[in-house]
């Protein structure tokens, strides 16, 4: 009877501690998921933007079915949205979207405001053509502007990258603390630096990373720098002497950009000055003249 009630005893003491172990570890499950959950909701105005940038996404991103493409095609979008900075899956998505409902939203646009009805085939065709090309203007000056950008803080880069060469550190090392420190004045740059110290730690041959950083970004003053540590690496060369010389020659080249932008603006100021502020100077200094002589015919003609 004693070893009934104690085999018992056990029994239920060990259904009794699983269950409480279930049903605690199901409740701190919960607990963990609500907390995680309500870090990852972003809170406020910020918050509720991103989640309608999102469903918006989400709902653009459906009619990218509807355009028939190649696999061509794609490739060649999609090499100019990450030149453009843009690698997230959905982008490509959003791209071919964004060319089914534009031209749809130029049409409604002309159908609600009424300038539709003085020509319809044309304006339609119109705004169906311009509205397909709009989202790849779009993109050619966002490519542009990056480019732009990474142009300008090139220089800055290979300085941080000489320092910390100079300093013993080694190119790798250097190159991910120089991504490090230029996370905020060239995003873009450190954007493109991390990718390259990423697939060199990965095992990729520094050259071959560097390359694709000149094929990722498409500018020349980068792949000039990638021919120059190609070259540098290949003959042993030094690389922070090697560095600052191409920095010397990148402020160069931008020095003389901005020599020749600015020889320019004399025949830019020529249409300006042809068709807005000469017409005002004639009429500020012939103006009294004409009414002159407006009246004095008057009078004659009077007598």
């Amino acid at each position: 009877m004693g070893v009934a009630f104690f085999s018992f005893l056990v029994i239920f003491l060990l259904i009794g501690s699983a269950g409480l172990i279930l049903f605690y570890r199901e409740a701190m499950l919960q607990r963990i998921a609500a907390v995680t959950t309500e870090r990852a909701k972003p809170k406020g105005l910020k918050g509720t933007l991103q989640q309608t940038g999102a469903h918006l996404t989400s709902v653009v991103g459906q009619f990218e079915r509807v355009l028939p493409r190649s696999a061509a095609d794609v490739s060649v979008v999609q090499q100019r949205l990450i030149r453009a900075g843009y690698r997230n899956d959905s982008a490509l998505k959003l791209f071919y979207g964004a060319k089914i409902v534009t031209p749809l939203a130029l049409c409604l646009l002309l159908l609600i405001t009424g300038i539709g009805h003085y020509s319809p085939v044309f304006l339609y065709l119109a705004a169906l053509a311009i509205g397909f090309m709009i989202p790849d203007f779009w993109l050619t000056n966002r490519i542009k502007a990056r480019q732009a950008k990474i142009t300008r803080g090139l220089p800055d880069v290979l300085d941080l990258l000489v320092i910390c060469v100079e300093a013993g550190l080694s190119l790798d090392q250097g190159l991910s603390r120089t991504a490090e420190e230029l996370r905020v004045t060239h995003p873009d740059l450190s954007d493109e630096l991390n990718i390259v110290a990423l697939e060199q730690a990965a095992g990729r041959p520094r050259g071959d990373a560097w390359k694709h950083f000149a094929d990722r970004t498409d500018v020349e003053s980068v792949r000039n720098l990638v021919s120059v540590l190609v070259q540098s690496e290949k003959f042993g060369t030094s690389i922070s002497r090697t560095l600052r010389v191409h920095s010397d020659t990148l402020r160069t080249q931008r020095r003389q950009r901005v020599e020749e932008q600015a020889a320019k603006t004399t025949v830019k100021l020529v249409f300006p000055l042809v068709f807005f502020i000469f017409p005002s100077i004639f009429v500020v200094t012939l103006g009294p003249a004409v009414l002159i002589m407006i009246e004095s015919f008057k009078k004659f003609f009077h007598q």
